[in-house]
Order: C-alpha cells, then structure tokens, then sequence
C-alpha cells in the first residue's frame, strides 16, 4: 500500500472514530449493561460490537471459557507452573493457554489430545526488536506448536509517526502466520498511547491483514479499559477480533470487555471467571499473575 494513501485512511480513521469518542464516558456502575446504561451501550453498538451481551447476563462455563487465553507469562514461571496452566486449559476449555516461547513445545505436547491451542508472544513485552527478529520469533514458536501469536507492535515507531516502519513489523509477522494458518493478534500497548495513536495501530494491524488487535503485553503501567476496546471496536469493525487483556481479573470484568467489543480476553484468572460465570466462586488470588 501507498505511504500516502495509507495515512489518508488511518486519518479517516482517526476523525471517524474520535468524533464519536464522547458516547464512552464511564458512569458509576464501572460497567457496560444496557439495564444500567442503555445510552452508552447503544453508542457501542453504534459503534461496530459483535459480541454485545453474549456473556454480559452469565451463561455456560463451556461459552465463557471459549472466550479466554489462560495466560502465565511471568519471567519466573516453572516447568510445574505450566504443567499446571496447561491442565485447568483441559479441564475447563479455554481457547488457548498462552505462554512465553521456551514453553511453547511442552504446553503444545500437552495440549494436542486436549484440543486446546497454545499462544505464543513475539517482541514481548516491549516490541523493540525488529521485523526479521520478530519473524523468526514467530517462525519458531509456530514450528514448536503454536496456533495463535501474539506479537507487540514497535511503540516507538509508532510514536514516531513512522506508520511505514510500524505495518512492516506486524506484516513480517502476520505473513508469516497466513503462510502456517495461524492466528495473529497485535498488541499495541494501549496504555503507551494517545487516542489518535490507538487508532493509527488498528489500522495498520487491519492493513496489514491481522486476525485480531490486542489491547496489552500486561506489563505496561496499564491495562484493558472498556473505553480502549470500544474505540478499538469501532476502528477494526467486523472483520477482525478484539483481545483485552491486562487486569481482566474477574466475571464482571469480562463482562464489560465483551460489551465493549472484545472477542478474547487474556487473564491469568481464567479459573476464577469461568467458576465465577456459573455460581461457584474461585480461589481469592490467582497464581499466574498476569
């Protein structure tokens, strides 16, 4: 694509999605419900959500479970650690278990009879490496078994406003991903970035030919909002998921991710929200930490 043509439509994207920005505004409840906030939830459906309500109300663990990356991606984790993420992925169905590389072969071997993907992250957690980097990264986590990676955009070069530098990162690692029939979502650090810069990443990952836009590394000083996944959203429209992830550390959070637009979310208290779903509280903290 044209450098040009390509920040004439990120600045569309940009008017577009900005201008609807004041529908968004966070009221008491710290929740998206239409029961409670009918205004704000018809903006969002306004807004291009998918997913409205799916989960919002409860509904079966097997449903909610779908919907989750079991993620344990903390530096210290052990061989048991994993073992352990790996068999709470069988038991309750997750999407995936989403692990650092060096754990992608073990938690793939361990997962196949389960039927239960294993994500890997690439550039993580800062996205500062470069594209070749970041395509190897990728290469090799698909050939030790992921079905699904997610790679952290360079942050820098966004904020840069080299929007070229930015779509040949997440290209180098989508091409590959299409190539393998893998799954690829972009994180763009929401927390890092000024509104007009979300919008710019979510085009850049959809002109790239990416499966989903993630909102976090959980690593950053911040995490998933309600309000980054609807203008995420809004930019992305049907043709591709929504991952939140970051501080998504309970049903109710889930919930107002999913209202807001997401398809995925990535927590480390994945137990915690599907028994929480039906009824049946987890254990208070999580191990997993993410």
């Amino acid at each position: 694509m044209d450098t040009q043509r390509l920040i004439e439509i990120v600045t569309e994207e940009v008017l577009a999605a900005l201008g609807q920005q004041g529908s968004l505004a966070r009221c008491g409840c710290h929740n998206l419900l239409f029961e409670c906030c009918p205004d704000r939830v018809r903006g969002v459906i306004q807004a291009g959500a998918t997913r409205l309500g799916l989960h919002a109300s409860g509904g079966p663990a097997g449903e909610v479970a779908a919907m989750i990356d079991h993620t344990l991606l903390r530096p210290d984790a052990t061989r048991r650690d994993i073992e352990a993420l790996c068999a709470e992925a069988g038991e309750f169905g997750f999407a995936t278990v989403c692990v650092n590389p060096t754990w992608v072969s073990l938690a793939a071997s361990l997962l196949r009879p389960r039927r239960v993907g294993v994500c890997s992250v690439v550039g993580f957690p800062l996205g500062a490496t470069t594209p070749d980097v970041k395509q190897y990264e990728a290469r090799r986590a698909i050939f030790d078994g992921a079905t699904e990676i997610d790679m952290v955009i360079n942050v820098g070069a966004l904020k840069s406003s080299d929007l070229r530098l930015v779509e040949h990162d997440i290209e180098a690692v989508a091409g590959v991903c299409r190539e393998a029939g893998v799954v690829t979502k972009v994180i763009i650090e929401a927390a890092l970035l000024t509104d007009e810069e979300k919008v710019k990443a979510c085009t850049l990952a959809k002109a790239a030919g990416a499966d989903f836009v993630k909102t976090s590394t959980g690593f950053a000083k911040g995490g998933a909002t309600v309000e980054d996944v609807a203008l995420m959203r809004r930019v992305v429209g049907e043709d591709m998921g929504v991952k939140a992830a970051g501080g998504v550390r309970d049903f109710r959070d889930l919930q107002a991710m999913v209202a807001a637009g997401a398809t995925r979310v990535g927590a480390s208290a994945g137990v915690r929200i599907v028994r929480e779903a039906t009824g049946s509280p987890a254990p208070a903290s999580p191990a997993s930490g993410y």
